[in-house]
């Protein structure tokens, strides 16, 4: 669970991130919302609006840090599960919180990229997570990638769909796929590989969230609720990380 919050010292770390106590790339399952409201008497979509705020605390605390790339699950392709009602609302709230913050992200200098089917909300939706994408795309003090309607196990079958046509049309030798090639037909691929991938609510579970990018990410479960997550608790998660020793099976 989560360590007490101690001030950042450098790591002992190999890979990617090599001698740096700041992830370069954090993601965060955002879990709680519904817990966070039952416990206090509310519907579920005043979690959904709470989680909205730990939304702008934790993409300013990434900035403040120096990170440079924050991706958040804010939708699987499993919730559409949900009742119809909490599906519409969390839209809803999408649409409100898109319009009021782009403003914000242009401010701090943060890029927006979307990964998974966002053209499942409908088009009114996309048209306006697609214009805030191209408003942005000028932005680099960090990258803000929102998974929605996202699955890794859908991600990575099309992934191997592409290298599958690939060979069949003969434009690609199957003995020369590697890691790499796969790699590269991921919705992150143009992100910094994962360091750190944070689940708040005491959930311990990777949810078919990034599954290949976290395959050597250092993962940091916490009990906080994610709409009382806030610049402590992201700054709490940074320290663990600066005090771990990355080895990726190398020792």
């Amino acid at each position: 669970m989560t360590s007490p919050l101690t001030p950042l010292a450098p790591s002992e770390v190999e890979g990617p991130s090599a001698n740096r106590a700041i992830p370069r790339h954090v993601a965060i399952i955002m879990d709680g919302n519904g817990r966070w409201a039952e416990r206090r008497g509310l519907p579920k979509v005043a979690g959904h609006r709470a989680g909205a705020e730990a939304v702008r605390r934790t993409m300013q605390a990434a900035v403040d840090a120096g990170v440079e790339a924050l991706t958040l699950y804010a939708f699987s392709s499993e919730n559409w599960r949900r009742p119809q009602e909490e599906v519409s609302d969390l839209k809803g709230l999408m649409r409100f919180y898109l319009e009021r913050e782009l403003k914000t992200l242009q401010k701090e200098g943060v890029r927006l990229k979307l990964i998974g089917e966002p053209a499942a909300f409908g088009n009114e939706l996309h048209d306006r997570l697609r214009q805030a994408v191209e408003e942005t795309k000028g932005n680099d003090r960090l990258t803000l990638a929102v998974a929605l309607n996202y699955g890794s196990q859908a991600e990575l079958a099309a992934a191997a769909r592409t290298l599958a046509r690939a060979v069949a049309a003969g434009d690609v030798d199957p003995e020369s796929i590697d890691e790499k090639a796969l790699e590269a037909l991921l919705h992150t691929s143009d992100l910094p590989p994962l360091d750190l991938l944070i689940r708040t609510s005491g959930e311990v579970r990777l949810s078919n969230f990034l599954l290949w990018q976290a395959a050597y990410a250092e993962l940091h479960f916490t009990d906080v609720l994610w709409p009382d997550f806030d610049e402590a608790a992201f700054n709490a998660a940074l320290a663990e990380f600066a005090r771990r020793q990355r080895r990726f099976g190398g020792r």
